[in-house]
């Protein structure tokens, strides 16, 4: 399985002739739809899913399926498949599994949004969410900033997932300082999982 990576929250999946494309946001590099069959969408906010972004892909690739929560679907429209909790799916020749359901809380409650995060062949997609699934992950995409997010809330979602392998994402907020830091701390974690960075249009292999 091999892993891109683009701007914020973005990252393409792919394995042989698989692959999908999750949450290309409104930072996100038109290049990242290049060759790619399915787009998963964890919830509505714009640096998660850009609707214009999303439509030019459509047009260029008619056969893209668009999968997302049912309030994101129905927004979005265009044929676009609304997925809920739990749901067991195919998108773009992978199994996919809806997990979580709520975005992580800031203050007083918000945002209270859907928000899925996706199980596909053991790597998971958490969206803006610290859920930890009750399967196993053998590589999770970790958020490392945003105002619902802490480094103590991070390093404790790595610790309760256990996965063999950890790439941050969601990391648009970060100086180069911020990344450091980050990278720092996730990096004592060595007896937990084995933590990297991808760089932006960079790949990784999953063994």
């Amino acid at each position: 399985m091999l892993l891109t990576k683009y701007a914020h929250a973005c990252v393409r999946v792919e394995d042989g002739e698989k692959s999908v494309l999750i949450d290309p946001g409104c930072w996100t590099e038109p290049e990242a739809f290049t060759g790619v069959r399915a787009v998963l969408i964890t919830h509505g906010h714009s640096d998660h899913v850009d609707a214009e972004l999303l439509a030019a892909a459509r047009v260029s690739n008619p056969a893209l399926e668009v999968y997302a929560p049912k309030d994101v679907a129905d927004e979005l429209g265009g044929a676009v498949h609304a997925v809920g909790l739990g749901e067991r799916f195919e998108a773009g020749g992978f199994a996919v599994r809806a997990v979580g359901g709520r975005h992580a809380v800031t203050i007083d409650d918000l945002p209270d949004c859907p928000n899925l995060g996706y199980l596909l062949d053991g790597l998971y997609h958490p969206g803006d969410s610290l859920h930890v699934p009750d399967e196993e992950v053998r590589a999770l995409l970790l958020p490392s900033s945003g105002p619902w997010l802490g480094l103590r809330a991070a390093i404790e979602m790595v610790r309760a997932v256990r996965p063999e392998r950890t790439f941050p994402i969601h990391d648009a907020n970060h100086s180069e300082i911020g990344m450091a830091n980050f990278d720092g701390w996730l990096g004592r974690e060595e007896d937990t999982t084995r933590y990297a960075r991808i760089a932006l249009g960079e790949s990784a292999r999953l063994d």
